[in-house]
């Protein structure tokens, strides 16, 4: 075993150590586009050219030769004989046109069109200089010939590649046996070893096989999609990493991906599952992980309930009376967004989101979201949101909500509020029931306080919520005057404060539910 937290770093060839990449989507391009042209001839289909982001990343890049043509072609709808890896390059069948886009590979390498990553050859040299074990994993069947043409052969100990995987059978990406073939090599076991890739396939691949780390080179400007589908880190160039930082990642970064439930991107049609994946909770109550900035929507469902909150209405459904009791969906406490100036209050379903990240640390039930969104003035803003629910106190619960301007100073106004306007509508089968379980007491407040008193309308259970604000400026409190609208089972607190660029607001949103 090395001094390090792993003993072995396989990497990838195409795209990782030399530019081949390049090199194969060229001759993919050129030998697909022949074929289209031909087959649009004698099919009478119109001609539709291979493009690179349409065509090669998605079905072809990573992926062993014959089994990506078969998946461009099953793409495009287009049935052909597998053929026989012996077939003539120009024959119409899977390997055949398989074999004609290695032909023109080959021809690319014998003219030297091969450039290398340098980077990557500083760093594998800098790994073998500390002991740790060096291999190559790859799908290629020329990746002998180019590690020997670019002379770099000799900085591996081992090399399974496409020849290899033929001989052995081994499954071709986003299956992990070349890389757990390479380790087995080695003599490493798979939880101690890195895997480099800049494929979509091939993170997959390090995914599949649970390696200590697996390291994503995003080439394509494609980082979102390799932390997607299993990179645990991603940049876009080895000199953005070195030993040092792998180390720490092992040491902290390891335990913060394996203690937490992490999203980069917000997909509305994914948001019902995360919210409820990612809600807090303590026994008494649980609030779902939805957006402060949205009420129930389509797309979203603010939930909070109480153990034992049930309430039972009768509805008529088909000339028949139906009598169905729920948990109550009760008053929404996470209301917080805000404007600029004279815009609109921010809707995450209604401005660009430029990155996201949302995660729940379930070593201390903290649930954290931030965010940078564009308006449609172009003023960009990050956003900063900590959630918990207390265990110490069965009734409080607390959000942290920040702001920063990143390309403006103007005037921001903020809107807090508690919502008993609610009903229950989270279920679709149900959508034909009577919903609307609560109903108004009482609602006001003073200051930053703020209280509403509901009780359901069967049941009688009376539930009340109040909340208090905290203002913060780059972490300096603030006393500031807090304006309180009242409405029918809801009230909101609204305040303007100019604020700078980079500067950094803060809303502390303390809440208690009886």
């Amino acid at each position: 075993m090395s001094d390090f937290s792993f003993d072995a770093v396989i990497f990838d060839l195409d795209g990782v150590i030399t530019d081949t990449a390049t090199v194969h989507s060229s001759a993919w391009k050129q030998m697909f586009d022949e074929f289209l042209k031909k087959y649009s001839e004698e099919t009478g289909q119109p001609f539709r050219e291979f493009t690179h982001i349409g065509d090669y990343l998605p079905y072809i890049d990573g992926k062993p030769r014959y089994k990506g043509v078969a998946s461009f072609l099953k793409s495009r709808k287009i049935k052909l004989p597998y053929g026989d890896p012996a077939d003539n390059p120009h024959k119409q069948t899977i390997s055949g046109l398989g074999n004609r886009k290695n032909e023109l590979v080959n021809q690319q390498i014998d003219q030297g069109n091969l450039i290398v990553f340098d980077s990557t050859v500083v760093f594998i040299k800098e790994l073998i200089s500390k002991s740790i074990k060096v291999g190559v994993a790859s799908s290629s069947e020329n990746c002998k010939r180019i590690l020997e043409v670019t002379g770099l052969i000799n900085l591996f100990e081992t090399r399974v590649d496409g020849l290899v995987s033929a001989q052995l059978g081994l499954k071709g990406k986003p299956e992990s046996d070349i890389f757990t073939t390479a380790c087995d090599n080695l003599g490493v076991h798979y939880d101690r070893a890195i895997i480099v890739e800049d494929a979509i396939s091939g993170v997959q691949a390090g995914k599949n096989g649970q390696f200590g780390l697996v390291l994503g080179i995003a080439r394509e400007d494609n980082r979102k999609e390799l932390l997607r589908n299993g990179a645990d880190i991603a940049i876009n160039d080895m000199a953005e990493i070195d030993l040092e930082k792998i180390e720490n990642w092992f040491k902290s970064g390891l335990q913060d991906d394996q203690w937490s439930l992490t999203y980069i991107d917000y997909e509305p049609k994914e948001e019902a599952t995360r919210e409820s994946l990612c809600a807090v909770g303590n026994g008494y109550f649980v609030t779902r992980g939805a957006f402060e900035e949205t009420e129930a929507n389509g797309i979203n469902y603010p939930g909070t309930y109480v153990a034992g909150l049930y309430n039972r209405l009768e509805s008529e459904v088909a000339g028949k009376k139906i009598i169905n009791e729920d948990i109550v969906n009760c008053p929404n406490w996470l209301p917080l967004t805000f404007k600029i100036e004279d815009g609109e209050w921010l809707d995450l379903n209604k401005v660009k989101i430029l990155d996201f990240k949302r995660w729940l640390d379930f070593r201390d039930g903290t649930f954290y979201r931030e965010s940078i969104v564009k308006d449609s003035q172009g003023n960009k803003t990050f956003i900063r949101v900590k959630r918990i629910v207390s265990m110490a106190d069965a009734h409080l619960a607390g959000l942290q909500y920040s702001i920063s301007p990143l390309n403006y100073s103007k005037k921001i106004t903020i809107k807090s509020g508690l919502n008993g306007q609610i009903i229950n509508a989270g279920v679709d089968r149900y959508k034909q029931l009577k919903s609307k379980h609560w109903q108004p007491l009482n609602a006001g407040g003073e200051d930053n306080i703020s209280f509403i008193v509901l009780q359901t309308n069967q049941s009688g259970i009376i539930i009340a919520e109040a909340a208090k604000l905290l203002i913060s400026i780059n972490k300096k409190r603030l006393e500031h005057d807090i304006n309180l609208k009242q409405e029918k089972g809801a009230v909101y607190s609204t305040f303007d404060l100019e604020i700078g660029k980079n500067q950094s607001l803060t809303i502390d949103k303390i809440v208690s539910i009886y």
